[in-house]
């Protein structure tokens, strides 16, 4: 061996700087695109869209389920212009003016693409969800009755539907403004002293082996005819992962903002109403915005604390892990993993068309996509409690998600993965 190391040191001092500096990059070339080949074949893609998942189902209006029906989505006409363009302009050009004429753009969801039909789009992933669900609607519903009206996009100030003392769904009168269909909006921002109206719901059920769907189902019909059609069930053929079924929502919303919550109930949807605030303080002159619900004041409380020492350990490396891979604006949110984030309809062109990651690291990867394109985004302290039932596994999962990040990070860096 120290005849091998003295040969090789000989060598080397025998060898002129120049070649030796040619070796050196040679090595880093080869390295580098070993990296890449490594990080391009591990980055996940995600899978083809089935056709059936571009259909959805709902309650008629005499109480029967639906035959399937075509979903809307704004990201086909976002494609199909930004295709458009390019053609007519050439790449780069095509894909700058693409970007001042997004889907539903500006405060008043103009734009190039299809305008808002609703105020508010509630995206809920649901995977075998039968015993949780239900329990998660009631309380979102509630809240998106009093706040932009039933059937007929009556608020908060009118006769709107409500909700019981015992947590039931009541329906008051109808009122003559009840002809507007599936909760349009009524009325724009700008129309002083008229709150703008109308919601919808999106259940993904991600592949669920349970009656998630059947849930969802029966809990629209519990709401009569007048707010069933505003609850649309959509069933992905093959489970994706929380951000694969979240992804897949945000591609077909109407509303001019489109929020998304776990089916776990976790957060307190009432404190929807704070999001909304604070994502209309940081818009900028686009509309764009972005508004995350954080759990990040509870991190002393009981409930936190009482947890186990291993998972409170991950829960800080996830975090050290989270402000040494990401870009600064990212690594600023104190909570990034929290199911309850909110955007502006014209943020979303921006963020979706450009998502891979399917798994529990997609949160990260939509605040990237936002600090990438500018975009404001505001942390909300909102309410939150532990549920039953995680499917969380902590250690598996929380190694997961930091191979996730680590390979989301590099694919980026590298340009595996590109906005374009």
């Amino acid at each position: 061996m120290a005849t091998i190391a003295s040969s090789v040191t000989n060598a080397i001092a025998n060898t002129s700087p120049t070649l030796l500096t040619g070796y050196a990059i040679l090595a880093l070339i080869v390295l580098s695109q070993l990296s890449y080949l490594v990080v391009y074949i591990v980055a996940p893609t995600p899978r083809p869209t089935h056709p059936s998942e571009k259909t959805y189902k709902h309650i008629e209006d005499n109480g029967s389920i639906s035959y399937t029906k075509p979903l809307p989505c704004w990201k086909d006409v976002f494609d199909h212009h930004r295709r458009r363009r390019k053609q007519s302009l050439g790449n780069k050009e095509g894909e700058q003016q693409q970007q001042q004429q997004l889907v539903g753009g500006g405060a008043e969801g103009g734009g190039e693409g299809e305008e808002a039909e609703c105020y508010m789009s509630l995206v809920v992933p649901a995977f075998n969800e039968e015993e949780r669900l239900g329990i998660m609607l009631r309380e979102a519903v509630g809240y998106l009755m009093r706040e932009y009206g039933g059937a007929g996009g009556e608020g908060r100030d009118g006769d709107g539907d409500g909700v019981l003392a015992n947590g039931d769904l009541k329906h008051r009168r109808k009122s003559s403004t009840q002809g507007l269909s599936n909760g349009y909006a009524r009325a724009r921002d700008g129309d002083k002293g008229v709150r703008p109206t109308g919601w919808e719901v999106l259940v993904v059920s991600d592949g669920s082996k349970d009656k998630t769907v059947d849930t969802a189902l029966e809990f629209a019909r519990s709401l009569g005819k007048e707010s069933a059609g505003l609850i649309r069930v959509v069933s992905l053929v093959k489970n994706r992962g929380k951000g694969g079924a979240v992804t897949h929502g945000l591609r077909h919303v109407r509303g001019k903002y489109a929020v998304f919550a776990d089916a776990d109930g976790a957060s307190k949807f009432d404190d929807l109403g704070k999001l909304v605030r604070e994502l209309q303080k940081i818009e900028d002159k686009d509309g764009r915005g972005v508004a995350v619900g954080s759990r990040a004041h509870l991190v002393g409380s009981e409930e936190v604390v009482k947890r186990s020492f291993l998972r409170n350990l991950l829960m800080h490396s996830f975090h050290l892990l989270l402000w040494a891979l990401t870009p600064p604006a990212t690594a600023a949110i104190r909570d990034t993993q929290c199911g309850f984030k909110i955007f502006s309809r014209a943020a979303l062109p921006y963020i979706v068309p450009y998502m891979h990651s399917e798994s529990w690291i997609f949160d990260v990867e939509m605040l990237m996509l936002a600090e990438a394109a500018a975009i404001p985004v505001a942390e909300v302290p909102i309410g939150w409690h532990e549920v039953q039932g995680s499917k969380l596994n902590v250690i598996w999962d929380s190694l997961g998600m930091a191979w996730g990040l680590f390979i989301l990070r590099a694919a980026w860096a590298m340009g595996v993965y590109r906005r374009t």
